[in-house]
């Protein structure tokens, strides 16, 4: 699923905690986080910490991925160990 705004983030969020019968309680108190905050995240909020999305994403299973998105395709997938790996020897 290719997420594009924090609408479509939210979407998937609450989505997957349902899916899953889980409170916004339950899910906040496994992730590490406030109710409120989970409450923000499944509202829209356009901003938050990253680590914190992370660490909401790894508890209801789900992953990242990151898509060079040149021709308008979200068909292409990058290695971010290896791009970092770039980086870090330059």
């Amino acid at each position: 699923m290719k997420i594009t705004s924090a609408r479509d983030l939210a979407a998937v969020v609450r989505g997957r905690r349902m899916d899953l019968h889980l409170s916004q309680t339950e899910l906040a108190s496994r992730t590490g986080v406030s109710r409120p905050w989970l409450s923000r995240i499944e509202a829209g909020k356009p901003t938050a910490e990253f680590g914190l999305i992370i660490r909401l994403c790894e508890t209801l299973g789900l992953s990242l991925h990151l898509a060079i998105d040149d021709r308008g395709s979200d068909d292409s997938r990058i290695d971010l160990d290896a791009v970092l790996e770039e980086y870090e020897a330059r």
